[in-house]
């Protein structure tokens, strides 16, 4: 199958699927942070490659409710953000799912079908994600790691790393 991960620097859900013998790449406007293919550029170029599922992360800066009281002053940032939003969904791939956090999508574009938590697919730690999976490996204990986080240079990227078993998870049960 043929795969394209939108929004991905980290490789993470890219290498899940390619360990399971998919064609996968990853696409982001900065390089990708491990090897294996990877367009570095807007994903819209290459969009029309023939894929049979698109996972899509598109940046959540404008969207996610953790910044929230600043969405008044961002009005413009978040319209085009869910433009992009909007662009990503109706792409005409036969399969696509889009992971974004809790936040404006859900009353602009439509609710999420499912909301995740790292500690559902083997991480401790909680983190809401709308995805479209099942639970594969549920573990006690939950920590809030990713929201108190300390300000640093890198932040962003580490909020934003998708966990290694929700990749998995996604390769597993979407890859068949």
């Amino acid at each position: 199958m043929r795969v394209l991960i939108a929004c991905e620097f980290s490789g993470v859900v890219r290498d899940a699927f390619a360990r399971r013998g998919h064609h996968a790449v990853s696409c982001d406007l900065v390089p990708s942070e491990s090897t294996g293919p990877h367009h570095v550029g807007d994903v819209r170029e290459i969009l029309a490659g023939g894929w049979d599922l698109m996972i899509a992360f598109p940046p959540c800066t404008y969207l996610a409710s953790s910044g929230a009281r600043w969405w008044a002053e961002r009005r413009e940032q978040q319209a085009q953000a869910l433009d992009f939003v909007q662009l990503l969904l109706a792409v005409p791939i036969s399969r696509i799912a889009l992971e974004n956090p809790v936040g404006r999508i859900s009353t602009v574009v439509r609710p999420p079908d499912q909301i995740v938590q790292p500690w559902q697919f083997g991480h401790g730690e909680t983190k809401a994600t709308c995805l479209w999976l099942k639970p594969t490996d549920v573990v006690d204990g939950r920590e809030s790691r990713i929201h108190r986080m300390p300000p640093s240079p890198t932040r962003s990227k580490d909020r934003s790393r998708t966990y290694k078993g929700i990749a998995e998870a996604m390769a597993e049960q979407w890859g068949r």
